[in-house]
């Protein structure tokens, strides 16, 4: 028994050991920039910190503010057993700069817009998958998650993106 034990420890660590040396980054390379649309919208880059792990910083805008930061701990793996399609997951940041919550009403043929110039803060989960072609240093890459946002009042938000990174 004892055998059978220390073999399936030394079978699983090196299992284990195999696929995280693996490196999900294109063609090795540690950073990536480049352009999303969705929620949010505009520039992105990709900071990889680990071989399975990395840093995804998103600016632009988005229904928490009229600027939008966020920073998300994305976790790689090997979901489908391919080389240049994998799957993403992780927790993220994000804060809003300035009209959160803004909305449109009409009083008397009038059209007003309430501004709030107040910070919003957000956390979200997000999964994603991203396609890494082998012979460019190229990111494609769609996300789904979901957002608290923490402006007043407190609400949630489906959030959805696509997007490419070109690696240096």
């Amino acid at each position: 028994m004892k055998i059978f034990i220390t073999g399936l420890l030394i079978s699983l660590f090196l299992m284990m050991s195999v696929q995280t040396s693996k490196s999900f980054a294109p063609q090795g390379r540690d950073f990536g920039l480049g352009l999303m649309a969705g929620e949010p919208s505009g520039l992105t880059a990709k900071i990889w910190s680990h071989n399975d792990r990395a840093f995804a910083l998103s600016l632009g805008s988005s229904y928490l503010g009229n600027i939008r930061v966020g920073v998300d701990y994305l976790w790689h793996f090997n979901a489908f057993n391919s080389k240049v399609v994998n799957m993403y997951a992780g927790p993220g940041v994000a804060i809003g700069i300035g009209e959160s919550g803004g909305w449109w009403y009409s009083n008397k043929g009038k059209t007003w817009y309430k501004e709030d110039d107040e910070l919003g803060f957000g956390v979200r989960g997000l999964v994603g998958i991203n396609i890494v072609p082998r012979t460019a240093p190229l990111e494609f890459f769609v996300e789904v998650g979901l957002m608290l946002g923490i402006p007043s009042p407190i609400r949630t938000n489906f959030e959805g993106a696509l997007g490419f990174r070109y690696y240096f």
